[in-house]
């Protein structure tokens, strides 16, 4: 044999002795004990399942001293360490077999646990067989039930077809009432609270059965008006079609609508901070505008005839066409003389200071009437140190005589006091007015 033969052969040798290593080598497992309430017919090398994949078999069954089933498994060291948080539930693969049983694990949250640690009864489940259902019943009822397969069976005869498919809701239709029944029992004080308040609800209509009684007669008379109209009904029902499309347009230019109000709404928001307290100081200007607007009222239109401004301005063409465009010119001044007002209004101090010292000029009178002494003086004081004004001592005078002030803030005809409040200028600043013109040795703002 030659060389290249011989490694070949070994070659070959080698790889089938790693083969079967691989195939004959026992993978690594961990092993756990359950207990279960009862075993669940489970036996010895059934599958343990995570996800209906297997991941390990039964090892051993055997009775506890407190009557539980202690089942000890092996999980491949792939799915294990398990966790504090695993559960265990004893499953059937289906309905055909005996011992046909499997355990299914769900890993949760938690901390992991030792090889050979136990996981009690509480975080398992035992699945109940249909042979302990029928014994908790009594003879008449297990003969009731039997009844009830035979009727069923009678009631399924020939239609056989037509049931399988409706037994393909049927699954679906449990999942979702399993979904619902979790639902209901996640929080079981809020079931029970809800059950509570259902049976206060049932007793209380319970106790006004005449009243219900009397409701359900009087749907039943107004089912049959609605029945006996059932032509105005019918045309009723023909024209809904157009109007909810109408409606369904009218609702989608609503939302572009409702959007354009958001922005409104948000822009007002600030706004309404003030209108609280601008409501609360309305109130009384609206209580005791009451008997005003009930006398305008009475005077614009009155009962009778000839005795109200709406029959003068009928009985009057000229002076109605005359009133109409005067009506509009002076609510045109009066729209053009607000920001007039708004403008002068802060110098309503200075106006009645004037007009107060100008008539107390000319209070002195002797036997020709009243007289004023008028004497001009300029730059006549001066602001000394002190925030004092003091009257100018002979010798050059500190301050220029100014002229060319044409546009005084309000206030700014006094000297400016020392809390810096005159001369007034708004905060936005809308007054047409400069603040540095003030009386010659005033501090300028």
């Amino acid at each position: 044999m030659s060389a290249v033969r011989l490694l070949a052969v070994a070659a070959l040798v080698g790889a089938l002795v790693l083969v079967a290593a691989v195939l004959l080598r026992g993978s690594e497992q961990s092993e756990y004990r359950l207990r279960f309430q009862n075993a669940g017919q489970l036996v010895t090398d059934d599958d343990v399942q995570i996800g209906g994949r297997r991941v390990g078999s039964i090892k051993e069954i055997e009775l506890t001293d407190g009557n539980e089933a202690e089942v000890r498994i092996a999980v491949d060291e792939e799915f294990a360490p398990l966790t504090t948080g695993t559960t265990a539930v004893i499953r059937a693969t289906s309905l055909s077999g005996i011992a046909n049983r499997y355990i299914a694990l769900t890993k949760g949250p938690g901390k992991e646990l030792d090889e050979g640690a136990m996981i009690t009864a509480e975080r398992t489940t035992t699945p109940v067989d249909l042979d302990q259902l029928f014994a908790t019943f009594d003879p008449r009822t297990r003969k009731a039930l039997q009844q009830v397969i035979s009727g069923s069976a009678r009631q399924y005869q020939g239609v056989g077809k037509a049931g399988n498919e409706a037994l393909k809701y049927f699954n679906p239709a449990l999942s979702s009432t399993s979904r619902l029944v979790n639902e209901l029992t996640r929080d079981q004080q809020v079931f029970q609270d809800f059950l509570v308040d259902s049976s206060r609800v049932v007793t209380a209509v319970a106790e006004r059965r005449e009243d219900l009684s009397g409701l359900v007669t009087n749907a039943s008379t107004t089912a049959k008006a609605v029945g006996d109209e059932n032509q105005a009904l019918l045309d009723a029902l023909g024209v809904l079609p157009g109007t909810l499309r109408r409606a369904n347009t009218t609702f989608v230019n609503l939302r572009s609508t409702l959007d354009d109000l958001d922005e409104l709404v948000d822009v007002s928001k600030p706004a309404t901070k003030e209108l609280a307290p601008f409501l609360a100081e309305l109130r009384p200007l609206v209580r005791d505008a009451r008997p005003t607007i009930a006398d305008l009222r009475t005077l614009i239109r009155k009962p009778g005839a000839g005795n109200d401004l709406v029959e003068l301005l009928r009985k009057a063409p000229r002076l109605e066409r005359a009133a109409r465009p005067a009506f509009a010119n002076g609510a045109e001044a009066l729209a053009k003389g607000t920001p007039v007002l708004e403008f002068i209004r802060p110098y309503t101090p200075d106006l009645t200071g004037w007009l107060r010292d100008f008539g107390q000029t000319t209070a002195n009178y002797d036997a020709n009437g009243h007289f004023a002494r008028i004497s001009p003086i300029f730059n006549a004081f001066q602001l000394s140190t002190a925030n004092v004004l003091e009257p100018i001592q002979s010798g050059p005078r500190p301050t220029p005589t100014v002229t060319g002030q044409y546009r005084r803030c309000p206030g700014a005809a006094i000297q400016q006091a020392a809390d810096g409040s005159n001369p007034f200028r708004d905060r936005p600043g809308t007054l047409d007015c400069d603040p540095t013109q003030v009386l010659p040795g005033s501090a300028t703002p």
